[in-house]
């Protein structure tokens, strides 16, 4: 799918994704703790955009460097992180990082793991894992049913929204995650996680997603009023409640 280029189609989306992509909740790195990883591991953030991912494992004490091939994310991150003596950023991609021979204790990639050839990223990580290593890969997954407002979203989505299947259908499921890692699959993890939105907020969250189509497209007006209606019939207080669920997947991929 070479045509959906995913290191260039967030470029004019950084300040949408700066403001309103969630974050992260730090009960996922209480359970990498859990499984051995310590916070004097150092951390290679493959594929972290602003930095979002980055800032969780800042905060828990970690060495964070950021690959990331987009330069305005990259950018972005140095703008937020750049003050930390722990942070630092490479202009490298998942499959080719540029990081030395077993460097890293912790890999990390977050939302944009779907992204990345899988085979390569593999190969990669094991080339600059330590030998205590370990790789984890999380995203938040947006909950489809269960309120009218996450069921009228999804729907507004199918609707509206530039290559929204061929995006969600990169997503891997538990079981491909498992065979992604191999006999060093450690497990996986659920966190309920989610974000309270107003309207702007709300828009902007949608605008930061590669699949909403931009000012200019014949779906942007259509789609903006649709989700004006579809926040006005479910809000309450002025808000609604975008819940997700942060998975995570853990081990060290084998050969």
């Amino acid at each position: 799918m070479a045509d959906l280029r995913p290191t260039e189609r967030f470029s004019d989306r950084v300040e949408d994704y700066v403001r309103y992509r969630p974050d992260y909740p730090r009960a996922l790195v209480d359970w990498l703790h859990g499984l051995g990883v310590k916070p004097d591991w150092a951390v290679a953030d493959i594929g972290a955009g602003t930095g979002i991912s980055s800032r969780l494992f800042l905060d828990a004490g970690h060495r964070v460097t950021a690959v990331e091939p987009n330069a305005s994310m990259r950018h972005a991150a140095v703008r937020w992180l750049g003050h930390e003596e722990r942070f630092r950023t490479v202009a490298g991609s998942a499959e080719a990082t540029g990081l030395p021979d077993g460097s890293v204790d912790l890999v990390t990639a977050g939302q944009a793991f779907h992204w990345f050839d899988k085979d390569r990223m593999r190969a990669e990580c094991r080339r600059i894992l330590s030998s205590r290593g370990l790789v984890a890969i999380f995203w938040n997954t947006r909950r489809l049913v269960g309120t009218p407002f996450l069921e009228g979203f999804e729907a507004l989505m199918h609707e509206y929204g530039v290559d929204y299947v061929s995006i969600t259908e990169r997503y891997a499921d538990d079981d491909a995650m498992a065979r992604w890692f191999g006999h060093g699959y450690r497990g996986m993890a659920s966190f309920p996680h989610g974000q309270k939105l107003d309207f702007d907020a709300l828009k902007g969250r949608l605008m930061s997603s590669s699949y909403a189509p931009k000012p200019g497209h014949p779906n942007h007006e259509p789609l903006l009023a649709a989700l004006r209606t579809l926040f006005e019939s479910t809000q309450e207080d002025g808000t609604v409640d975008y819940d997700f669920d942060t998975r995570v997947f853990a081990g060290r991929p084998d050969a």
